[in-house]
């Protein structure tokens, strides 16, 4: 079970999560809470209230995969906005599992003309 990221649509869900769910109680959340298909091998991504601990959801062919990372120290960076499943890139993942909080990141503002 080796994967490339790269290739894969990655959606969070911005809202505390119970870790106490596994793989039946998250699928539903993916399909019910996210409107997304859990076998499309997409990977979602589960948070904590406390942002301490972060689930990695997946299908793989031919079942589900259930990754899990437990920070001693820290809390990951998580969206605030209860707003429906957001769509990251792989870039960002990388971000989100170093600590980096990229949805507080500058946005670029559109301008049309200087005077």
């Amino acid at each position: 079970m080796i994967i490339d990221l790269r290739h894969l649509a990655i959606f969070v869900k911005p809202a505390a999560i119970d870790m106490r769910k596994q793989i039946n109680g998250l699928a539903m959340i993916v399909t019910e809470a996210m409107g997304k298909d859990p076998l499309s091998g997409s990977l979602f991504l589960f948070c904590n209230r406390e942002r301490r601990i972060l689930k990695a959801l997946y299908w793989d062919r031919n079942g589900f995969c259930l990754w899990q990372k437990r920070l001693e120290r820290d809390r990951f960076p998580w969206p605030a906005s209860e707003e429906a499943a957001r769509e990251i890139t792989y870039e960002q993942l990388s971000m989100l599992l170093d600590g980096i909080d990229f949805w507080k990141a500058h946005t670029s503002l559109p301008y049309s003309s200087v005077m």
